[in-house]
């Protein structure tokens, strides 16, 4: 006879009782997708740095009009918590205190992508559309571009442009230069 392998997925709240208990470690890199706990890759210096000055310009950029996440946990629903390197959010003057933020506080969603491309592309990009994420962009280190994803219908972006060196892009009305963002010359 013979048995079927079967996988056991888990939820936001099973993943926060690990945590608690000391199955998860605080210094873990951890996003739960689809039932699963993902390893984060390690942290380049180059992404590193974009990560730092951008989270200053976009800081600056959207004072007062929204809050930017860094690095911080987003609740899509029961069973996806990622953390992307930053979510640009509704402004509330809590700053998200009360509670993490759900789809419906989401602007937009940035992703500084290298070792990760493959994952930020076919795992997350699918997951930010199905769950009406306004706007997706994947900051490409390997080649030096951006590319943007909008307008998301039944679980797909039906709009995707790419942005290189010396082109302007523009985030929810706001001005970036391609080179200042990929902090290049």
């Amino acid at each position: 006879m013979e048995t079927e392998v079967s996988k056991w997925l888990i939820n936001v709240d099973e993943y926060y009782k690990m945590a608690e208990v000391g199955i998860l470690k605080p210094d873990d890199r951890l996003e739960l997708i689809n039932g699963e706990i993902y390893e984060m890759s390690p942290i380049g210096s180059k992404h590193a740095g974009i990560v730092n000055k951008l989270a200053g310009y976009l800081n600056e950029l959207f004072k007062g009009f929204a809050v930017i996440g860094v690095q911080n946990p987003i609740k899509l629903d029961y069973k996806n918590e990622p953390e992307p390197d930053f979510s640009i959010l509704k402004y509330r003057s809590d700053f998200y205190t009360t509670a993490h933020p759900v789809p419906s506080d989401v602007l937009a969603i940035i992703e500084v992508s290298n070792a990760s491309i493959r994952f930020d592309k076919e795992v997350k990009a699918p997951l930010y559309a199905s769950h009406c994420i306004p706007e997706y962009w994947i900051i490409d280190l390997e080649n030096n571009q951006i590319e943007v994803r909008s307008n998301p219908k039944e679980g797909i972006y039906s709009k995707t442009q790419l942005f290189l060196p010396g082109d302007d892009v523009c985030l929810m009305d706001k001005k970036l230069s391609v080179n200042d963002v990929l902090i290049l010359g």
